[in-house]
C-alpha cells in the first residue's frame, strides 16, 4: 500500500510539472512578423516567421534546391488579398493562401496553396495548389541575416513582394486594377447630394482622364470656397496640363497671394512651382 501511495504521488507530481511546463512561454528562435500593405482600395497581409542564417549555408544545403519550402520557419507563410489581384501577370482571386516556394539556383517557384494552416511543409499537398509562379533569382554580395520579406516600390496599383535571405534576392510582382472601381465610385457619388468635386478632379488629373471635366469640377468647387489657396493650386495645375499657360499663370498668382496672406508655406511654394512652370 505504501509503495502504491508513493507511486500515485510521483505520477501526480509528474502531471503537475508537465502542466506547469506547458504554461511556460518562451520566444521562438524565428520571430514572427505580419505586414499589412495598403494596395488599391484594399490590403495585402503577409505573415511569416524569420529564421536567421547563424553562419550556416542555407540554399542548396539546409534548404535544398528543388524541394518545397514553407518560405520561412514554423507555420507556413500566409498571404491574404482583400481584392482580386494579378501576380506575375496571372489573376489571383481575393482570399488567404499559404505561400510555399521551391528554391533554385537560377529560378524560384512560388506557390499559392489553399490549405492555410500548415506547420512547415510536412503535410503540403500539390493537389491543394491554386497557382504557381516561376521567377528569376539574384545573388547579392551582402548577406541578409534574417529572412526578410516586404513590399518594395509600393504604389497604388503596383508593388513588388521581395524576399531576401542569405545572398538571395527574389520575389513577386503584384498588380491590381482599381481604376474601374474608382471611376464607378465617382460616377455614383456624382449622382448624390454631396458631389466630391475636389477629389474626383484630382483623380482625373493624376490619371490622365478628361481634363476639361476635371477643370469644370474644380472650378465649381472653387465657387463655394473662392479664397482657398489649395483649390487655386489645382485649378492652375489642371490648366497648365491642358496647355493654357496664360490661365495657369493668373490662377497660380491668385494662389500665391492667398497662401502668402494666410501664411501657408506649403501652398505658397506649390503655387509658385506652377507659376514657374507656366512662365517657361
Amino acid at each position: 500500500m505504501k509503495k502504491f501511495i508513493i507511486g500515485v504521488a510521483m505520477l501526480l507530481s509528474a502531471a503537475i510539472f508537465t502542466a506547469k511546463a506547458q504554461d511556460l512561454t518562451i520566444p521562438q528562435p524565428s520571430t514572427q512578423q505580419t505586414i499589412i500593405q495598403n494596395f488599391g482600395l484594399g490590403q495585402v497581409t503577409l505573415t511569416y516567421s524569420r529564421p536567421n542564417v547563424k553562419g550556416r549555408k542555407i540554399f542548396g544545403y539546409m534548404e535544398p534546391y528543388g524541394k518545397v519550402w514553407r518560405t520561412g520557419a514554423n507555420w507556413a507563410t500566409t498571404i491574404k488579398f482583400s481584392d482580386d489581384v494579378t501576380i506575375e501577370g496571372k489573376p489571383v482571386a481575393a482570399g488567404e493562401y499559404a505561400l510555399f516556394s521551391i528554391p533554385g539556383q537560377k529560378e524560384w517557384v512560388f506557390i499559392l496553396n489553399k490549405t492555410v494552416k500548415q506547420w512547415g511543409a510536412y503535410t503540403y499537398k500539390e493537389s491543394d495548389d491554386v497557382i504557381r509562379f516561376t521567377v528569376p533569382v539574384k545573388t547579392t554580395p551582402a548577406i541578409t541575416e534574417s529572412l526578410t520579406m516586404d513590399f518594395a516600390d509600393a504604389g497604388i496599383t503596383d508593388c513588388f513582394l521581395q524576399l531576401n535571405w542569405e545572398h538571395v534576392h527574389t520575389g513577386l510582382h503584384l498588380k491590381i486594377d482599381v481604376d474601374t472601381k474608382i471611376m464607378a465610385n465617382i460616377d455614383r457619388a456624382m449622382q448624390g447630394a454631396k458631389k466630391p468635386y475636389y477629389f474626383a478632379a484630382i483623380y482625373y488629373y493624376n490619371n490622365n482622364k478628361d481634363l476639361q471635366k476635371a477643370l469644370d469640377w474644380m472650378q465649381t468647387y472653387d465657387k463655394a470656397q473662392p479664397n482657398s489657396d489649395n483649390i487655386k493650386y489645382w485649378i492652375a495645375r489642371i490648366q497648365l496640363k491642358m496647355g493654357d499657360k496664360k490661365a495657369a499663370i493668373a490662377t497660380a498668382t491668385e494662389g500665391v497671394n492667398l497662401a502668402t496672406k494666410d501664411k501657408d508655406e506649403e501652398y505658397t511654394r506649390l503655387n509658385k512651382e506652377v507659376l514657374a512652370e507656366a512662365q517657361k
